[in-house]
């Protein structure tokens, strides 16, 4: 087996497998390969001896891969891919604002906005709009960034630079065309990659061209008569990993829920965060190929079946004995 870790977590994956050692892992048993991701597995996804690869990252680093092990010789490779996510929520006028707001920041900024279950887009019915966005800039008023390591603070920083100056592009865009809610606190005289939680208003989430990966949340305003429009808009994205809804009306949930094609769906509480065992986690679409981590199908996909079948007429002697019961 080999272990790729991505170039920004190199150590983080090193020091796991020292403790996978620990616990009596056979040495022997994984290579570990740090480097950069492109030439590495430029080489071994074509390498013919590659059985499977399974991938969390990017959707179009997953197509590379695929394209690769299609290409390879010998045998034809597993790939599972567990990649990105254009995640909304969505509020009906029933649900409780107080909550809505306390896992819509939790879902949108906890590890700077850096899971792939994250929240992205935040659609919440006119009729209680007004409320929900107040609420919102209040909440982020509290928020506190920083380094992690000390208690006080809430939102750590981004992965690097390069990641930092995509999101700054995209908020600045954002803040030209006039279309800020609120926006977090950043102290002077940070030392590292923050991006300050921030959250606009948008006119649909067919305005996000890509996913942008980070704080930043961007919330819809819709009437309660478009309700199948919100879930079209969303599954057209193509994604379909995490989808919340908060709603005390048990038949709109459940309407959403036929709809909505995502492998994920939380209501009324936070969207990140799933527990293997107990909640298996994975999309589909541009969100991944499945089966889900953490899920009773997911150790079968490093497997292979067989089936046999035996003619046990052939051996001679009686068959219709094998017939005969106990009596």
């Amino acid at each position: 087996m080999l272990a790729k870790p991505a170039e920004q977590t190199s150590l983080i994956a090193a020091r796991a497998l020292e403790l996978m050692f620990e616990a009596g892992l056979p040495k022997e048993a994984i290579a570990f390969l740090p480097g950069d991701g492109a030439t590495l597995g430029g080489v071994f996804c074509r390498d013919p001896r590659v059985v499977g690869v399974c991938f969390t990252g990017s959707t179009d680093t997953a197509r590379i891969i695929n394209r690769q092990l299609a290409e390879k010789e010998g045998p034809i490779a597993t790939l599972i891919a567990e990649t990105g996510g254009q995640n909304a929520m969505i509020v009906d006028s029933t649900a409780l604002p107080e909550q809505v707001i306390k896992d819509a920041v939790g879902s949108a900024f906890t590890s700077a906005g850096q899971r792939c279950s994250a929240l992205r887009v935040l659609y919440v019915q006119r009729d209680i709009a007004d409320r929900v966005i107040d609420l919102l800039k209040g909440a982020m008023a509290e928020l506190k960034v920083g380094p992690t390591h000390l208690r006080e603070n809430d939102i750590g920083p981004v992965i690097d630079q390069e990641a930092r100056d995509a999101l700054l592009a995209h908020i600045d865009q954002l803040k030209r065309e006039g279309r800020l809610i609120a926006e977090a606190t950043l102290p002077e005289g940070l030392d590292g990659h923050f991006v300050a939680p921030v959250a606009f208003e948008i006119g649909g989430i067919e305005e996000l061209k890509k996913e942008h990966f980070g704080p930043v949340l961007h919330v819809v305003r819709y009437d309660a008569a478009d309700l199948e429009k919100v879930v079209a808009a969303i599954n057209a994205t193509g994604y379909g990993l995490t989808l919340g809804v908060h709603s005390r009306n048990e038949e709109t949930a459940e309407r959403i829920e036929r709809l909505a094609r995502v492998g994920n769906l939380y209501v009324n509480r936070n969207q990140i965060g799933a527990v293997v065992g107990v909640q298996p986690f994975g999309g589909c679409g541009l969100s991944g190929t499945g089966p889900k981590a953490g899920g009773p199908s997911y150790l079968l996909r490093f497997t292979n079946e067989r089936s046999t079948s035996t003619n046990t007429t052939a051996v001679g002697g009686n068959a219709s004995l094998l017939s005969l019961g106990d009596d």
